[in-house]
């Protein structure tokens, strides 16, 4: 089981996405994702999310609100899949913050601002399409699960 936060962060009309480019092993390689992270053993959710954006973007969040819990189960078609595991995520989104984006580029990859309206165009998982599209159009809090074999959705259900 492997438990993680994300972060939307909202810039006027945009929204801060990071392409992940960089780590040879990455089950998110390739894909646009927003900015999080594992938890670090005690952290809280609101800890884990502040922490993770700190470090990828150099900003200090200042009121960051819980959206959505995610689950993600993920069934391997293939060896290399292998050590896919249950997903548990808290996702935030973020209107005020400090500071500056360090630096368009980290170890993860590339951080870039997109209007709303261009993220169906980047290359996203699947399932972030789904609960993104509810976040951005003001659903209140809900959970989610999602079904994964390999990297293609299978099944989702709005819990």
């Amino acid at each position: 089981m492997k438990m993680t936060t994300v972060c939307y962060i909202k810039r006027n009309d945009e929204i801060l996405m990071l392409h992940r480019t960089k780590k040879a092993v990455d089950i998110n390689k390739g894909k646009w994702v927003g900015i999080g992270g594992k938890f670090e053993p005690g952290e809280s959710p609101m800890e884990c999310v502040c922490r993770e954006v700190k470090e990828e973007t150099g900003l200090t969040l200042l009121d960051p609100e819980l959206r959505a819990f995610i689950t993600f189960n993920f069934t391997s078609p293939t060896p290399e899949l292998s050590d896919w595991e249950t997903e548990y995520m808290f996702v935030y989104t973020c209107e005020h913050f400090e500071g500056d984006v360090l630096d368009a580029e980290n170890d993860e990859g590339i951080l870039c601002w997109f209007p709303p309206d261009a993220l169906p165009g980047l290359d996203l998982w699947e399932g972030d399409s789904l609960f993104l599209d509810l976040i951005l159009h003001g659903a209140p809090f809900f959970a989610m699960k999602m079904v994964y074999e390999g990297d293609k959705l299978t099944s989702w259900s709005l819990e």
